[in-house]
């Protein structure tokens, strides 16, 4: 996946494209964290098996949230976010 600020992202799987959304935002305050954030998304999602388009959305989401304020860690949930965007989030299984 490559990164693109507000033109979001483009992640390619061998012959397969996907180019996702940036997230929409109110306000730009602090990109500090946002790479971390939408690495993290993306790699949730992935290591859940869910398709590219939805670990970018996740990555997206994640990375938006934490540039609307001042510090590298979100304070909202992000797992009610991003069911309130319409991505749903398996539970994770520990052992």
């Amino acid at each position: 996946a490559v990164t693109r600020s507000e033109k979001g992202s483009v992640i390619v799987r061998g012959d397969e494209t996907v180019v996702i959304k940036a997230t929409a935002i109110k306000e730009l305050v602090d990109t500090t964290g946002a790479g971390d954030l939408y690495a993290a998304g993306f790699l949730h999602g992935y290591t859940q098996g869910r398709d590219l388009q939805t670990c970018g959305d996740l990555g997206s989401l994640a990375a938006g949230l934490v540039i609307q304020q001042i510090g590298p860690r979100p304070r909202q949930n992000l797992r009610r976010e991003a069911e309130q965007a319409g991505l749903t989030i398996p539970d994770v299984q520990t052992s």
